[in-house]
């Protein structure tokens, strides 16, 4: 069994991995999640099926709107501009 720590916990870098071997590695793909397990490193194929299942369930809470978008501030000009501010222009 895997440790406590390797299952619960994701890095920056290992979620940046997980990302971008989605983007390689799609539904099509045999063995994808044993690839996207190898490219991520040190999370098991249920490891990282788990954490694909736990985006897609943040993916429906945000688009059906139970989740707000974040208000983002810019800082390259000063201004604080929210994403909604952008969608009004």
């Amino acid at each position: 069994m895997a440790s406590s720590k390797s299952s619960t916990t994701w890095t920056a870098k290992q979620n940046k991995l997980f990302e971008k071997a989605l983007a390689v590695y799609d539904k099509d793909t045999p063995d994808r999640w044993y690839n996207v397990a190898k490219a991520v490193g040190g999370k098991t194929v249920e490891e990282v099926k788990r954490h694909y299942e736990i985006l897609l369930e943040d993916l429906q809470y945000i688009e059906s709107g139970q989740i707000p978008l974040p208000n983002y501030k810019t800082s390259s000009t000063g201004a604080n501009i929210s994403i909604n501010d952008e969608e009004q222009r």
